[in-house]
């Protein structure tokens, strides 16, 4: 113990120190540790969205490579590439930069560019050194999604660009596509944006674009026409192409203009919606809002009238033919052709028309019930083309016509109808037929003939009478004649030539001279023409 307490008295004495509670040793990883917070808050504020695009095939797509481009700008890259759940689609994840939110709506399209020919130009060339990438469409006005169906055409793009759009209503698209070109006064001022059914599915709805300054030349009452191919007219000044342009002919186009009858009116708002005419002069046709249906029963053939026929009174259209059937009436055992057509009574300009619209507005059937009963209206069909063989309906007035009260069948009225021209042209050739076919013709080629084989051997006859008088009375008619002329020498000799006998001797000898002529030419035309003496002499001809 005694050493302890030694070692105890020499040691020294302890100090006590408070241990602190930060180390500067820390300072480092709280600086990495804000640094980094920060820069992941950073990243998630940058973050773009992550989009889905379905397409039919990934066909120049790359995961890790494809951009998407929005006017040569990449604002976004293809992440992923894989197959739908059915593997009849192609699903791409790609992320955009952020930013691109406000134009990821539900009317934002997408596509991949490509090299493509289409009308008359090309685009895409640049893809093919750079490779295919994804073009979009933005659109702030429709539903915020992040999934979206990729387009296998580009579309127009028109976002940013001045102009207006305008909706066509048309009944089939015909040889339109996205790209093709309007036209004002053959100058392209505009191109198809896009196309789809209505909203009954009956019709198509093509909505162009039309640049500015141009589009303030729609006003509302613009027509617009299909202006593709080439439109040959012929009348009477000749022949008339019209066309717009060769891309036209080629891939189709649009054309518009103001009829020259009209007022301007005022412009046409944004997706205004107009009527798209087949052909320029259809646009020449004034649309009317009142349509009565009629039905006419033919017991004809109406081969060459088809849905779309005109019917006309005095050569001006009234309607067209909408419906034709066959139809087998089981009392009569007869068929008949019900043909329904559409007539359009603000067609025909009434003198009193106050009092004509009074009359209609009392009685629907009053007007043809007046033409049918009274006037005698009937319904004919009429050959419309002879080259093509169409038919139409020609309305025409028969005043001597049986009366016939106007009928009903089937909630319509009924308008008499008498047979066509070419109905009428085969009943008379039937009867021509039949009246030949009673003309004894073999009966008088027998008779004919008989005929013929006496007027033969009438004329060999005659030919022997000829020779008979050839041969026999010519020559003794020549001796007669020179001992005649012998005689009259003598007597020249033994009278003077002033006296009455020599001049009673001329005179006689110039009759005899005339005399021997006629017998000449009497000889002459029985040796040439010896039929003659039955038949007379042949009357000449002068040329």
């Amino acid at each position: 113990m005694t050493d302890r307490s030694q070692i105890e008295q020499h040691a020294a004495t302890a100090k006590i120190q408070v241990k602190r509670n930060f180390s500067i040793v820390w300072i480092v990883p709280l600086v990495a540790l804000v640094i980094g917070g920060w820069l992941a808050l950073k990243a998630i504020n940058e973050k773009g969205p992550i989009i889905t695009l379905t397409f039919s095939s990934a066909d120049g797509l790359e995961a890790g490579k494809t951009k998407i481009k929005f006017k040569e700008v990449e604002i976004g890259q293809v992440e992923t590439i894989a197959l739908s759940a059915d593997v009849s689609k192609v699903v791409v994840t790609a992320k955009m930069i952020k930013g691109t939110e406000p134009y990821l709506t539900d009317r934002t399209k997408f596509w991949v560019v490509r090299p493509r020919v289409n009308g008359g130009s090309v685009t895409g060339l640049g893809t093919l050194l750079s490779g295919a990438y994804i073009g979009i469409d933005g659109n702030k006005t429709g539903t915020p999604t992040r999934s979206f169906t990729g387009l296998e055409t580009p579309p127009v793009v028109t976002i940013d660009q001045p102009g207006r759009h305008f909706i066509l209503q048309a009944d089939n698209l015909g040889s339109l596509d996205v790209g093709a070109p309007v036209y004002y006064r053959q100058i392209q001022v505009g191109q198809v944006v896009s196309y789809n059914f209505n909203k009954d599915g009956k019709a198509v709805d093509i909505k162009i674009f039309i640049e500015a300054p141009h589009h303030t030349r729609v006003t509302e009452n613009t027509r617009f026409w299909n202006a593709s191919g080439f439109d040959v007219t012929l009348n009477a000044q000749g022949i008339k192409v019209d066309t717009q342009s060769m891309v036209s002919i080629l891939t189709g186009g649009i054309a518009f203009d103001e009829l020259k009858e009209s007022s301007s009116g005022d412009e046409a708002k944004e997706n205004a919606t107009f009527y798209l005419y087949a052909d320029r002069n259809a646009t020449q046709e004034k649309k009317y809002s009142i349509r009565k249906y009629y039905v006419l029963l033919f017991d004809e053939s109406v081969r060459g009238l088809s849905i779309g026929a005109p019917v006309e009174l005095y050569g001006i259209k009234l309607g067209e033919v909408v419906d034709l059937k066959l139809e087998f009436d089981i009392d009569t055992k007869k068929f008949t052709v019900p043909v329904t057509i559409a007539m359009e009574p603000e067609r025909v300009n009434a003198a009193q028309k106050e009092k004509a619209l009074k009359m209609i507005e009392s009685d629907p059937d009053a007007f043809i019930r007046v033409l049918v009963e009274q006037q005698g209206l009937r319904a004919q069909l009429q050959s419309a083309n002879l080259v093509t063989g169409q038919l139409m309906v020609n309305l025409v007035f028969m005043p001597n016509a049986p009366k016939i009260a106007l009928a009903s069948r089937e909630g319509f009225r009924v308008i008499p109808t008498i047979p066509g021209s070419f109905e009428k042209l085969q009943e008379s050739l039937s009867k021509i037929v039949t009246n030949l076919e009673k003309v004894p013709f073999g009966q008088i080629g027998t008779d004919v003939q008989l005929m013929l084989k006496d007027a033969q051997t009438t004329l060999k006859q005659m030919g022997g009478l000829a020779d008979k008088l050839n041969k026999e009375t010519t020559p003794q008619l020549n001796s007669t004649i020179s001992e005649l002329q012998k005689t009259l020498i003598e007597l020249q000799r033994s009278i003077g030539k002033e006296s009455p006998l020599n001049y009673n001797a001329r005179k006689t000898l110039e009759e005899l001279n005339q005399t021997l002529r006629s017998f000449r030419d009497l000889a002459d035309t029985l040796e040439n023409r010896p039929q003659s003496i039955i038949f007379g002499k042949e009357k000449e001809t002068h040329e």
